[in-house]
């Protein structure tokens, strides 16, 4: 008994602490947004993630795959000068996250410097995001995709819609403002709804044209804000969304809604993934009828060969004329978090039988 309760009060005071550091670790993010010197005196000692035209540096291993690194503040100074540019340039860094009090992680695009010659200095190579997704780690994948978008969004915000003035950035990178009337810009995601449809024992994936080869995904489409009907409304639901998007693209009716979960997702540019589950019944399952103008194929899988497809890890090559080897979206992308629940739950009702 006596350690029983020992036991829980030793996980209580781990609770705590886990709760006090990330609520320090908000406050700390929060403040270096708020001031431009204590963001500076952050950068100073913190970390850059290296960018060029929005392709983040990747270093190889000893095992011939791929690691994130994370340069010193100091270390990109070296870079710089070696590089024989402005070592100041570094204040032109986005603030990402703090990953701990007093840790700040940034990220800085070089793509003015020459590509080769800065792979040459940084010991590395610059891989576009959709491949570099396939070779990070679960953890290490949110963060670039968190800095593309910051370093894409001041990019394409740099003059004022209502001025036409320049717009000027905090140290953090978190807004621009444009000095002539006092509007503030702050980075947008767009949100799109990601859903799964189910008849009970299939579910249905679709490809655009635009995907690798064999590669297939749960159906997602953008928030539609001229409003469902076009009537004055402001914008449709997330549910409206998701009913609209599958009726439109394989011409179905939605059942049932299930909310799963949400994730950046920075293709085409900055989306706020909403991932659902959604039912259609069996009788009606069989009227798919996919949208060309929208997916280029849609159609309903087996349990059996959803878990094979579950078993690609890496993308297959696919050449054609050689039978096609189906594969889904990578571990860390919430389409793939949406097959495998459903692949999971499939399992665990037969199990229950």
């Amino acid at each position: 008994m006596l350690k029983s309760l020992r036991s829980l009060l030793s996980l209580h005071k781990s609770l705590c602490r886990s709760r006090s550091s990330y609520v320090a670790r908000m406050r700390y993010t929060n403040r270096l947004k708020e001031s431009d010197e204590a963001c500076l005196g952050a950068l100073s000692s913190g970390d850059i993630l290296l960018y060029h035209r929005l392709a983040p540096l990747l270093r190889p291993t000893d095992q011939g795959a791929f690691k994130l690194p994370l340069l010193r503040t100091t270390a990109v100074q070296g870079l710089l000068e070696r590089l024989g540019t402005d070592t100041s340039r570094v204040k032109e860094s986005v603030l990402i996250t703090c990953r701990r009090e007093n840790d700040a992680l940034f990220c800085l695009d070089l793509g003015g410097l020459d590509q080769g010659a800065v792979e040459e200095v940084c010991e590395g190579k610059f891989v576009d995001l959709r491949k570099a997704f396939f070779i990070l780690s679960a953890a290490e994948a949110p963060l670039v995709a968190r800095g593309q978008a910051l370093l894409r969004w001041h990019q394409g915000n740099g003059f004022c819609s209502a001025s036409g003035l320049p717009t000027h950035r905090n140290q953090a990178g978190s807004q621009r403002v444009c000095r002539s009337n006092g509007l503030v810009y702050y980075p947008k995601m767009s949100p799109v709804v990601i859903t799964l449809m189910s008849d009970g024992k299939r579910c249905l994936l679709g490809r655009q044209a635009s995907f690798p080869r064999g590669m297939y995904s749960a159906l997602a489409g953008f928030c539609d804000m001229a409003g469902l009907f076009h009537s004055g409304l402001p914008g449709e639901t997330l549910e409206e969304a998701l009913r609209r998007e599958i009726a439109e693209e394989v011409g179905l009716e939605v059942e049932s809604i299930q909310y799963s979960g949400s994730q950046h997702w920075p293709f085409p540019q900055s989306s706020f993934m909403v991932a659902c589950h959604a039912t259609v019944s069996p009788d009606k399952a069989k009227e798919v009828n996919v949208d060309h103008t929208e997916l280029e194929d849609a159609r309903w899988f087996t349990l059996q060969e959803i878990l094979a497809a579950l078993k690609v890890k890496t993308p297959p090559r696919n050449p054609r004329g050689d039978p096609l080897t189906v594969w889904v979206p990578p571990r860390y992308a919430v389409a793939h978090r949406l097959i495998r629940e459903w692949a999971e739950n499939q399992l665990l009702a037969r199990a229950a039988k």
